[in-house]
């Protein structure tokens, strides 16, 4: 039952926030140039980092447009806070830099930011929340953010009004900081004036002129067009409803966030540090004259408003706080410093924050309308992103592409259903949680699922499956297995979960016998056209122009030499040519054909490219018995003579046509049928019927990921990015260094290979039963650390844990420096002694 809220004093039913003295004192300027090199739609803190790092970067012509008063979205209300670490290494490095701006912007401009530095403190009240802080603390060591793990009487040193009775432990980060938002914004705009940035108030965006394809200006709300060669879309929550309008996916959307701020609390000081409590949802920052704000991310978001889109005619928006649905989280938040308890309210506060679907923002140019970029939806924490974030987008916009692997925020990593209403409204429910949430390895989302449904989902139900949903696609994960005890569920925790033994099952049945996946969420191109050829050989590393009949693994690069893409290329006739990736890659690969067929040398290319996903299931037949299964099935040749590795031929499987390539992602003999969906189901049960015949297991995609890791198979996000090249990578053999012709990043790849690199991919094992990989755990040579891990599973075939990681020298990589070395592997309270070798172990 909720406990009630504490009674409110009078002081703290203001509906809103003071707006800070910072706020500009100008008159709001209502008529706008013609046109602009650059025009950002936006005047909270994220639009003015982007205006004042493009006048950094050299272009001064740039105009900020904003419908009210600077600052009247959402960065008004925001707590604040400015953290460095995040989930990855390069959003990490991009919190980095904003907390390092932040700390030198009120010397440059004059303006006051409010920066200061108290520290903030993770606090863990049990093991599994105790071990995950950990290992974030390890991984922060490594990217140089300043992480201790200190004990609960340190922690009660630190913050005496802290209710350490129940903690394990937390973590220490003493630089963490907090600005005035309104305050810093002011102060990037004054930067962005001083160096040409003209800003207008009081100017609404109703919709964005095109004109060839590209975005070339806007409307304004009275009606005047602006041309720019570049328009940025930074308006926060409203964001998705302007893109929409020339038919942008931009996926968010709003939640309400609560927050209270106290009355003075007898004994606070505001030099303390902010504590963060994910267990009990919730952050507490002292504020000045001992007040204290207390923030929650409640495990059960409320979507706003609750239909249609939110309001264009009003600023400052706040909604009417809900006590009810505060009593359920606000009392536990407030027992970690129970004087809270006895302190009466002055402002109880509900406002609207962007949420996306996997809780990261949304960057980048997009890919349906070029010259038209978006910085939005940043799930609560714009304040410490915007520096970095401004700085990046600058970088693309004059470059050309981003400063570094920002994949996991590019715009082009969604799927268009997902900007839907109804998935977003279901999403946000589970997303503004996620924030506090546990982060536990391979954890599934609750919510938006059985959106995508291979045609053989009903019939992988019947036999047990767990599904996983990646990009909406419900994918089986593992089979239970009633006889081991594994039910059809996720328990999550940071050791063996409660698949292990069913994962074991089907990955011995690969290694030793045949299992059968459903890799159906697959993403498949089918290129045509007389230069067809042309353009995919000048995107690939690899010869994929060759015979018909052949596959080709392969990558396609950028300039610098990084992969942009890891996949496989058939040609299966003089001008047609399947391309199969990831099923996370679809929208990315999709964008990379197309752009290189507008962009090929001497003008578009003569080639056209079809998305052909939903035509075909795909059914993987793996392991040393598949050829005997497969020729029970067909009368085609299935030997090794008439069907060699990399070959695809047509082949009939009972009355069915099908589409075979020999390939194999588990380093097993094995073939991907690509099957018509309107054949799946029956394809589906022939096979199964005679599989029986050898003990065939239905696999899922933890057994994939087990059995590829052993043999060292590369992940593009995973392993491989844009910052990684294939010499980096250890697939140099996918390079056709001899191909006649030109490729994408050959002139990187020559230099690399001619004066040799400092980091490289390697494989590693840990063999300690009590040991799993899961990923960014710190890899340590010779008691230095110097580098991490990327991903990993356990390897039932080698006997250990195992897995990938980068590894820097600092200096010329030789194979010596890894065999001379003595490796372990950091976790928490201990170091694993490794085995660290270039070559795969199986």
């Amino acid at each position: 039952m909720a406990r009630p809220l504490i009674q409110l004093t009078n002081s703290s039913r203001s509906k809103g926030l003071a707006v800070s003295s910072g706020s500009s004192t100008k008159a709001p300027e209502k008529d706008g140039p013609d046109r602009a090199e650059v025009i950002v739609v936006g005047g909270g803190v994220v639009g003015a980092s982007i205006a004042y790092h493009l006048t950094k970067v050299g272009i001064s012509d740039v105009l900020v447009l904003e419908r009210h008063e600077l600052t009247a979205g959402t960065t008004w209300h925001a707590a604040g806070l400015v953290a460095q670490l995040r989930s990855t290494e390069n959003l990490t490095r991009l919190a980095q830099y904003t907390l390092e701006l932040y700390q030198k912007l009120e010397a440059e401009t004059g303006q006051a930011t409010g920066f200061r530095a108290p520290g903030a403190i993770s606090l863990a009240p049990n093991e599994a929340r105790w071990e995950e802080l950990r290992r974030t603390a390890a991984m922060a060591r490594y990217l140089g953010v300043v992480a201790e793990e200190i004990s609960p009487s340190e922690i009660a040193e630190k913050f005496p009004l802290c209710d350490v009775s129940d903690l394990v432990g937390g973590i220490w980060l003493p630089d963490d900081g907090a600005v005035g938002p309104t305050d810093v914004t002011m102060a990037l705009i004054k930067g962005a004036r001083s160096g040409g940035a003209r800003i207008l108030e009081g100017t609404g965006v109703d919709d964005l002129l095109v004109s060839e394809g590209r975005c070339t200006g806007v409307i304004t709300d009275g009606g005047q067009r602006i041309e720019a060669d570049t328009v940025v879309l930074a308006c926060g929550l409203w964001t998705r409803h302007l893109a929409a309008k020339q038919g942008v996916d931009v996926p968010l959307m709003a939640a309400e966030h609560h927050y209270v701020v106290t009355e003075p609390v007898d004994g606070c000081d505001a030099d303390w540090p902010i504590l963060r409590d994910p267990e009990r949802w919730a952050y507490l920052k002292p504020e000045a004259g001992g007040a204290m704000l207390v923030g929650l991310f409640e495990p059960i978001g409320r979507p706003w408003p609750e239909s249609g889109p939110p309001p264009i005619d009003k600023s400052f928006i706040t909604m009417e706080p809900d006590p009810e649905h505060l009593a359920n989280w606000l009392p536990d938040a407030f027992d970690r410093i129970p004087a809270l308890h006895e302190t009466g309210l002055r402002l109880l506060f509900d406002g609207p924050e962007s949420f996306t679907p996997d809780d990261a923002y949304i960057i980048g140019e997009a890919p349906s309308l070029p010259r038209l970029f978006v910085a939005a939806g940043f799930n609560s924490i714009g304040i410490q992103s915007a520096g970095g974030v401004g700085m990046a987008l600058a970088h693309w916009i004059t470059e050309g592409y981003a400063p570094m692997d920002l994949s996991d925020v590019d715009i082009r990593r969604f799927e268009g259903f997902q900007s839907s209403e109804r998935f977003l409204r279901d999403r946000t429910v589970e997303s503004l949680g996620l924030l506090y949430a546990p982060h536990w390895p391979h954890y599934q989302y609750e919510t938006a699922r059985d959106v995508r449904r291979s045609p053989l989902h009903d019939r992988l139900a019947d036999h047990g499956a767990c599904f996983g949903s990646l990009k909406g696609w419900e994918r089986p994960m593992f089979f239970a297995r009633p006889e081991l005890g594994v039910e059809a569920k996720y328990e999550y925790s940071w050791g063996r979960q409660n698949w292990h033994l069913a994962n074991e099952y089907e990955h011995v049945a690969v290694r030793e016998r045949v299992g059968l996946f459903d890799l159906t969420s697959f993403a498949k191109f089918l290129v045509q056209g007389r230069d067809a050829a042309a353009v995919l050989d000048r995107m690939s590393a690899g010869a994929v122009a060759g015979p018909i009949g052949g596959s080709v693994y392969t990558q396609w690069l950028n300039e610098r030499g990084g992969i942009e893409a890891d996949l496989t290329i058939s040609r299966i006739g003089e001008n047609e040519f399947h391309v199969i990736g990831g099923a996370g890659t679809r929208a990315l690969d999709l964008h990379s054909i197309r752009q290189a067929i507008a962009d090929h040398p001497g003008g578009p290319a003569n080639a056209t490219v079809a998305d052909v996903t939903s035509a075909y299931a795909v059914l993987a037949i793996m392991g040393p018995q598949s050829r005997a299964l497969l020729q029970s099935l067909t009368l085609a040749d299935m030997s090794d003579e008439a069907f060699p590795f990399a070959t695809n031929q047509w082949v009939d499987v009972g009355s069915a046509r099908l589409w075979a390539n020999r390939m194999s992602y588990v380093g097993e003999l094995g073939w991907e049928l690509y099957v018509p969906s309107e054949f799946a189901v029956y394809v589906f049960d022939q096979i199964v019927a005679a599989g029986s015949e050898h003990d065939m297991a239905l696999c899922g995609y933890h057994t994939l990921n087990s059995l590829r890791f052993e043999k060292g198979y590369r992940h593009w996000g995973h392993e491989v990015s844009p910052d990684e090249s294939p010499i980096e990578a250890g697939l140099s053999f996918a390079v056709a260094w001899d191909k006649p012709g030109d490729f994408i990043g050959r002139k990187a790849l020559e230099a690399q290979r001619q004066n040799g690199v400092t980091k490289r991919l390697v494989q590693i094992a840990v063999h300690d039963e009590a040991v799993l990989l899961h990923h960014n755990e710190p890899i340590w040579r010779n008691g230095e650390m110097v580098g991490y891990v990327t991903d990993g599973m356990w390897g039932h075939t080698v006997g250990a844990a195992v897995g990938m990681g980068w590894v820097n020298r600092g200096e010329k990589f030789t194979a010596d420096w890894v065999k001379e070395g003595e490796w372990a592997i950091e976790l928490p309270g201990k170091m694993a002694p490794a085995k660290v070798q270039l070559k795969p172990f199986l």
